[in-house]
């Protein structure tokens, strides 16, 4: 790494949160810490959304898919705006009603405590599985990366470093710096991205954009194949984001949290959908990145070119052909994306913690005689040191571990969903009847997604058959998908 790398790097974790803390102000009570005052702007509630459901992950394998696949994951933002549509008319009216901390205490207004605290659980618990696999494989491309450029920090430390520069800002300024701070690192990895695509356009032969329409890596849509068997044709694109959408930022807690911070409802739908043309952004400019090194490696395949497997494509660029400073920017931008997604995490089990269980909170403060706020740091430490301990005990997991890991927030967004649903659209629903439905539903979302079935209809494929067909792609640990 060049002292002009190592530099931009120590700047930006110097300055990133003094700038948050400064912009985020004194937290001086618990609704403070947790709300942000309800006074945010929501441009800044937008940019925090869109780093909350990216991660490192995101911007290290977008490239790589649209390297074999063309700009698919372009077509899947289609299916999020669509989805946003539906949560930012139906959903947060809902949100609107009265003074809540989580998405779950409309469950709590609707069908009583029990159902508000078995949502909530089934959200601790999911996402803390969910987040602290993405910290580890989050972690991974950026380890090897500073290997390669001679940097060796061990995975642990580098691991407690993350944990606690983002601690660090998210318990003095709250759910206000965690917005900014995520507005900023938005800006840094999306600055980043756009200058990759600036300058693999800017030494592309002539005639790129025919080459590339003629070799139909800018469909937006795979259309020659089935529709259950690849992510990224119209239909499962296009109705798969949508319903995923629906479910993620309708009633999961680590989405819902930027609504409720809104100044009304006006500024939520704006930052929600917003959102979405933010993400679909950052998909076209990392999509275009993926196309145009494939021209710059003269259309060849990923064995062909050298890469063991799609994760590896985009680093490789960072790392050997981006110039001094600019390679600094974009290792500050992949840690970014990690911090951004791990801050409001943390920020969003406080809140769910400290709201869907109030009394045994309260009761807890006491007895440690800890003031609300104070309390509620506490809260977030803990969870903080339960992720730590959950990423670590996956450094040594199988592939199939660390599929449970990213898949397991998902196998409670249809059971959440549903539960939503039949409270809004039947109004003789009670939670005698859903919440078991509710326990047992979880549970076989898991088996049925994560089962002996769907990995024996991925076996036999090759690593591109894989990622075209929607199948987990084995990367060193890295399951190269978008994970909410």
């Amino acid at each position: 790494m060049s002292p002009t790398d190592l530099l931009v790097m120590l700047a930006y974790l110097a300055a990133m949160p003094v700038v948050a803390l400064v912009l985020a102000g004194r937290q001086s009570s618990p609704t403070a810490y947790l709300e942000g005052h309800k006074d945010l702007p929501w441009w800044a509630l937008c940019l925090s959304l869109v780093a909350t459901e990216t991660s490192t992950l995101t911007v290290i394998s977008v490239p790589g898919i649209a390297y074999g696949s063309g700009m698919v994951f372009v077509g899947l933002a289609l299916g999020y705006l669509v989805g946003r549509a539906i949560v930012a008319w139906w959903f947060l009216p809902l949100y609107q009603q009265g003074h809540m901390l989580s998405a779950y205490d409309w469950l709590g207004q609707r069908f009583g405590a029990p159902m508000q605290r078995l949502a909530s659980a089934t959200f601790l618990i999911t996402r803390l599985l969910a987040e602290a696999v993405r910290l580890f494989a989050g972690m991974l491309p950026l380890a090897t990366m500073l290997a390669v450029l001679h940097v060796r920090i061990p995975q642990p430390l580098l691991l407690g470093a993350i944990m606690l520069l983002t601690l660090f800002y998210t318990l003095c300024g709250g759910l206000r710096a965690v917005v900014w701070s995520d507005s900023i690192q938005f800006g840094l990895y999306l600055f980043g991205a756009t200058a990759c695509a600036a300058l693999l356009w800017h030494g592309a032969p002539a005639g790129t954009w025919h080459t590339l329409q003629q070799a139909g890596r800018l469909h937006l849509f795979a259309h020659n194949a089935f529709v259950l068997n690849s992510p990224f044709t119209p239909l499962a694109a296009i109705g798969g984001g949508a319903l995923l959408s629906v479910a993620s930022h309708g009633t999961d807690q680590l989405m819902v949290q930027r609504m409720l911070a809104a100044r009304s409802l006006r500024d939520a739908r704006l930052a929600l959908m917003g959102s979405a043309l933010g993400v679909g952004l950052l998909f076209a400019l990392l999509s275009l990145t993926g196309v145009l090194l494939w021209v710059r490696n003269g259309g060849q395949t990923l064995a062909q070119a050298g890469f063991a497997s799609p994760d590896a494509i985009f680093p490789t660029y960072i790392v050997h052909d981006l110039p001094p400073g600019l390679r600094g920017l974009m290792l500050a931008g992949i840690l970014a994306a990690t911090m951004g997604s791990l801050s409001a995490t943390l920020s969003a089990m406080t809140a769910a913690s400290m709201g869907d269980f109030a009394p045994l909170c309260a009761r807890a403060a006491r007895a440690m005689r800890c003031s609300a706020l104070g309390f509620a740091r506490l809260v977030t430490v803990a969870w903080a040191c339960a992720l730590v301990a959950c990423a670590g005990l996956f450094a040594h997991s199988s592939q199939s571990a660390i599929m449970l890991g990213l898949s397991i927030a998902a196998c409670g967004y249809g059971p959440m969903l549903g539960t939503f649903v039949a409270g809004m659209a039947m109004p003789r629903a009670t939670a005698r009847t859903l919440a078991p439905a509710f326990a047992l539903s979880v549970p076989l979302m898991v088996w049925a997604m994560l089962g002996p079935a769907p990995q024996r209809a991925c076996s036999g494929l090759s690593m591109a058959d894989r990622a075209g067909h929607g199948c987990p792609v084995r990367t060193g640990g890295v399951v190269p998908y978008h994970a909410p």
